[in-house]
Order: C-alpha cells, then sequence, then structure tokens
C-alpha cells in the first residue's frame, strides 16, 4: 500500500470583481468537500473552478460585509443550496447596502442573512477540516480571520496585507483597533504562518513583522 503526502486542506485563489478580489476555495483532501470564502462575484470564474478541482461545497463562508467580499455570497448560497457562515454580526449593517453598493460600481449585488454570524472563538468546519474563527476588527466592526492551525495557514481578509494593512476610513473603521488585531490576534499565532490576503499576494506572519511598513516590529517597538 503507497502511502500519500496529501496535505489535509488544499486552496485555490479566484480573483473577483474589477478590485481583483481574492475569492478563495478551500477544501478538505480526504472528503473532497470544499467551502467558498468571500464569493464578491464572476460566479462564472468561481463555477469553472469548483468544477476543476471536483469538489462538492458545502458552505460558503464571508470574512466581512464589503461588497468585493460578499456582494453574490447570497446570490450563490441560493444557487447552490448551502448556508451561509460569517461574518460577525458588528458588520450587517455592511450586508444591508450590499445593492446599493453594487449599483454603485455596476456589479450584481444582493442583501442576505447568514445562517450563522460568526464569534471569536467559534470554529468553522470544512469536511473533516476544523477552522478557528479570529474577530479581527478595525478594518470593519465584524471582521473575522478563518485559521486552519495543521495547515498554518489564515485567510485574513482585508485585516493585513503583503506590505500593507486595510483601509480604516469607512464608517466604522478603527486604526488602532485594526493595528490591535493584527499585533495582538494574528501575531501570536506565529511567524511561520502563511496567509491569504482579500488582495494581492500571500505573505508569511513572520515577513510583515520584518518588512511591512504599519506593522513591523521595528516600527511599532
Amino acid at each position: 500500500m503507497t502511502e500519500t503526502n496529501e496535505p489535509p486542506m488544499r486552496v485555490g485563489i479566484i480573483p473577483v470583481t474589477p478590485l481583483e478580489q481574492n475569492c478563495s476555495l478551500i477544501w478538505c483532501t480526504k472528503t473532497m468537500k470544499g467551502a467558498l470564502i468571500d464569493v464578491g462575484g464572476d460566479l462564472e470564474k468561481v463555477r469553472a473552478a469548483i468544477a476543476k478541482v471536483g469538489v462538492t461545497i458545502e458552505k460558503l463562508l464571508v470574512t466581512h460585509g464589503h461588497m468585493d467580499h460578499c456582494g453574490a455570497t447570497g446570490i450563490f448560497a441560493r444557487e447552490l443550496g448551502v448556508p451561509i457562515e460569517g461574518p460577525e454580526e458588528a458588520d450587517r449593517f455592511w450586508i444591508d447596502r450590499l445593492e446599493s453598493s453594487g449599483k454603485q460600481y455596476g456589479l450584481p449585488a444582493e442583501v442576505f442573512e447568514p445562517d450563522r454570524w460568526l464569534k471569536d472563538g467559534d470554529k468553522v468546519t470544512v469536511g473533516e477540516l476544523v477552522l478557528d474563527v479570529i474577530h479581527c476588527p478595525g478594518h470593519t466592526p465584524g471582521h473575522v480571520v478563518f485559521y486552519h492551525e495543521p495547515s498554518k495557514f489564515a485567510v485574513v481578509g482585508d485585516v493585513l496585507f503583503a506590505g500593507s494593512i486595510g483601509r480604516t476610513d469607512f464608517p466604522m473603521g478603527n486604526h488602532q483597533q485594526l493595528i490591535d488585531s493584527i499585533t495582538r490576534k494574528l501575531w501570536p499565532l506565529g511567524n511561520e504562518v502563511a496567509f491569504l490576503p482579500g488582495h494581492g499576494p500571500t505573505s508569511t506572519f513572520g515577513r510583515e513583522r520584518q518588512t511591512n511598513g504599519f506593522v513591523s516590529d521595528y516600527l511599532l517597538s
């Protein structure tokens, strides 16, 4: 019998909307059951990615309520007949304005009610995977991060980017709260943790602690 070194979780990145938001397809390699995180739009691209990988989508996850991250989530959840989990309920006001935001950008967007609002410390399952939910306010008040500890991998939405951090000039954004979320909730997970941001390339917490012009250890010391 041959052994396989297949990791427990795999991740595919699907850039969607004119804002090039990183919609992610994560799946349990043992069960081939998966979830989509932040279905902002471009559903034809999302459908093609699911078909290429051959996974069964169990649920849709949402990091926060901004239109480029969840404008098409309600539409796609209804199409697939799957539940929506996330974000934290403080982002309800963003989700309630999705249709007007969509019109502003000329994109289809629909208001939805998550089947489960998430809280700090909650667990989310995908197949046999268990993801930790970390509430990281600042960019938006209800922003959450999804962390798979065995893989040392986090989907961080617009909290942190390679070389930058999320904007805090939106309604109910808070710069110091965002810095605290990053340094007090993400850094303790470990320098080796790789992360997928809501836009742009992946990085590691350790690299950002050394080089990020907003939250490096040197800058904040």
